[in-house]
């Protein structure tokens, strides 16, 4: 009798995992569960847990046992990729984008997520804090002053977004860092989790990245072919990051220094991402609602706050009368910046936008799959735009609030605090609390601007998890919590391996070598999203 059952199970788990006849996929349900071996409580699905579990430890290993060698590596991996692949990076954005844009307007826009009659599971609130949160958080606090003013009084011209000088646009550099923060950056996270959105929701596929393969790949992708298809989404995810993780330690440890004395060092920020970590984990075991929702919606308030802040102590109209300038320079500006070919601003486009379009693609199948299990109940047109043009119009006005105000103070002669972090010497990770000495209630703001950085750090690194181990778990969306805590420990040693192995450089490398490779994945989803689409608008 326990044999017969046990016969039926595999006959039955076999029907699950065989694709349908091409001409009909999307038709029968499917999963991808994990296997039987469940060592310490983990549901492992082979070999994509295995693989990306043992590679990504041994990195860590290797990176500590050997800091200096990890630190040439990827001071010179970056440079050369970004270097060799930028025609390719910017045209596969730029394809992406136009794709995004073309579904807002496409009847395929009607097309709901879940179905005609799924219903959204979260608030506008709730779902749009989520997004943010997961999707910018700790860049928006990181490059908000640095970039602006770095493009701004850059004394190379190559350094300038399209050579452009400040005698002949005052606010050049906002210009140039909204590109990179907005419309085509967003196209990326858009397509991915739209992908994911409509293969799992409406088409009952697993959520995880292969699924959204199966109109090309056929009954393939549940093997090979889909294992790759995973474990290149995680090994982007984890690297893509950790990039922001590290970004996020040595700003709270500039944080540390300004407020409370305590000076920088890698010690330091090692004991920084431990503790957030530790964080993030007591996050990760509360789960999506009580523990991402919860603090995503602790962000918003805590950013709004901060950024009214910062509007009116700066000046209102004045800013309100830059946000316009610039975003009309941006649309401008964009087919130009939008072009590889022919490019004299050599140091900005390789340095910063090919990085950008790489880390963005890098960090695609976090975000994109963080947004397709919180978007349930849109529609396309809904999820495109709220997932495009409104972070766009977003970041834009906090790019040009927080970078176009310390343009204006290092004009009029003030703002040494900035001018001596990003233009006298080089240090990023200071210069918002360089700007924020420049205006009132600073023994206020800047513990609070602090607390901001963390808990966005937090969120990055719990809703990383939660991702990484859904892949994992062949897209179980209720994979042991162990599992998670296993990630997101995980993702935490990383970040301490590529900041003792090379800081930035190292943080930067990483995050490229994994999104170029990565973007191929995207282009060829984006293919397959149409397919998907077209079915799901015939049936309606």
């Amino acid at each position: 009798m326990a044999d017969n059952t046990a016969g039926k199970t595999a006959d039955k788990t076999a029907e699950l995992r065989q694709d349908p006849d091409p001409r009909a996929w999307g038709k029968t349900k499917h999963t991808l569960g994990g296997s039987n071996i469940r060592p310490f409580g983990l549901d492992i699905h082979n070999p994509v847990f295995l693989i990306s579990s043992v590679v990504i430890a041994a990195f860590v290993l290797i990176a500590l046992a050997n800091q200096d060698a990890t630190a040439t590596f990827f001071g010179w991996l970056r440079p050369w990729l970004t270097g060799t692949f930028d025609w390719f990076l910017v045209l596969s954005v730029d394809a992406i984008t136009l794709f995004c844009l073309v579904l807002i307007f496409h009847p395929v826009g009607k097309v709901r997520i879940g179905g005609k009659d799924a219903k959204p599971d979260y608030s506008y609130t709730g779902w749009i804090a989520m997004m943010f949160a997961a999707g910018i958080g700790i860049g928006l606090l990181f490059f908000g002053v640095l970039e602006p003013v770095y493009y701004n009084f850059a004394e190379s011209g190559a350094a300038r977004p399209l050579g452009i000088g400040i005698e002949d646009n005052e606010y050049i550099g906002v210009v140039g860092t909204i590109h990179h923060w907005g419309l085509e950056g967003w196209a990326v996270y858009a397509a991915v989790g739209l992908s994911l959105g409509i293969f799992s929701y409406n088409l009952g596929y697993p959520l995880t990245l292969r699924s959204a393969f199966v109109p090309i790949l056929g009954e393939r992708v549940w093997g090979a072919w889909g294992h790759a298809i995973d474990t290149a989404a995680v090994f982007a995810t984890l690297f893509g990051l950790t990039t922001s993780l590290g970004l996020g330690a040595g700003e709270v440890a500039a944080g540390l220094h300004e407020i409370f004395g305590i000076a920088p060092s890698p010690t330091v920020t090692v004991l920084l991402i431990i503790g957030i970590t530790a964080i993030a984990l007591g996050s990760v075991m509360l789960g999506m609602d009580a523990g991402v929702k919860r603090l995503s919606e602790i962000n918003m308030v805590m950013a709004v706050g901060l950024f009214i802040f910062v509007i009116l102590a700066t000046g209102l109209v004045a800013a309100i009368t830059r946000y316009f300038t610039v975003m009309v320079d941006y649309v401008a500006l964009l087919p130009a910046l939008s072009n590889p070919f022919g490019r004299e601003d050599t140091s900005y486009f390789h340095g910063w936008t090919t990085f950008y379009w790489a880390w963005w693609i890098a960090w695609s199948p976090f975000v994109g799959m963080f947004i397709a299990r919180i978007s349930k109940g849109r529609t396309v047109r809904e999820f495109v735009l709220c997932a495009l043009i409104a972070p766009t119009l977003v970041c834009a006005l906090w790019m040009s609030t927080f970078g176009g105000a310390a343009i204006d103070m290092l004009n009029a002669g003030g703002a040494e605090g900035v001018r001596a972090t990003v233009i006298d010497a080089y240090q990023p990770e200071g210069a918002l609390f360089g700007l924020l000495k420049e205006l009132p209630f600073y023994e206020v703001v800047a513990p609070v601007a602090l607390v901001l950085i963390i808990i966005f750090f937090v969120t990055s690194s719990d809703s990383g998890s939660l991702v990484i181990d859904t892949i994992t778990a062949g897209g179980k969306m209720d994979a042991p919590v162990v599992q998670r805590v296993f990630w997101c420990t995980l993702e935490g040693l990383v970040a301490i391996a590529l900041l003792l192995g090379g800081g930035l450089n190292a943080l930067q490398g990483a995050a490229v070598s994994t999104g170029i490779p990565f973007t191929l994945i995207i282009l060829v989803m984006c293919y397959c999203l149409w397919l998907a689409l077209k079915k799901e608008q015939a049936k309606l």
